[in-house]
């Protein structure tokens, strides 16, 4: 019987992929922080699971009519959204570097928790597989 990572693993190896495209975004928001005219953006960390959850389960939505959308059309397939600003700047910069921050380090510690529940996981393949 083969070992299927994907069954084994679960939705953690997109949520740790997602969280590393997320840190790359949020670090690119403050470097920006001072650049006139910048917009911040950032990802829709839910709606890319929420979406990734439909294809891992192996459910599909039916089209009854083929002019309907598919669900890869609903806008959560891991699109860059702009941030709309709390206070906005007089030079048009939409970054809140304290917003950034706060955002950079959830990420980073949810980041840290996913990889921990994945080396639980491949531990205890390894397990398995050593028959302990």
């Amino acid at each position: 019987m083969a070992i299927s990572f994907d069954k084994a693993l679960g939705i953690h190896e997109l949520a740790l992929n997602t969280r590393v495209r997320r840190a790359e975004v949020l670090a690119n928001n403050l470097a920006n922080a001072d650049t006139p005219g910048y917009k911040a953006r950032d990802l829709d960390f839910r709606a890319v699971l929420a979406q990734a959850g439909g294809e891992v389960s192996g459910l599909e939505l039916a089209r009854s009519n083929p002019g309907h959308m598919s669900a890869g059309n609903s806008g959560a397939d891991g699109e860059l959204m702009y941030r709309n600003p709390l206070q906005p700047s007089i030079d048009g910069n939409t970054v809140d570097a304290q917003q950034e921050q706060s955002a950079f380090m959830r990420n980073a510690m949810d980041y840290q928790a996913s990889f921990q529940f994945l080396n639980s996981s491949f531990t205890g393949l390894t397990k398995a597989l050593r028959g302990e």
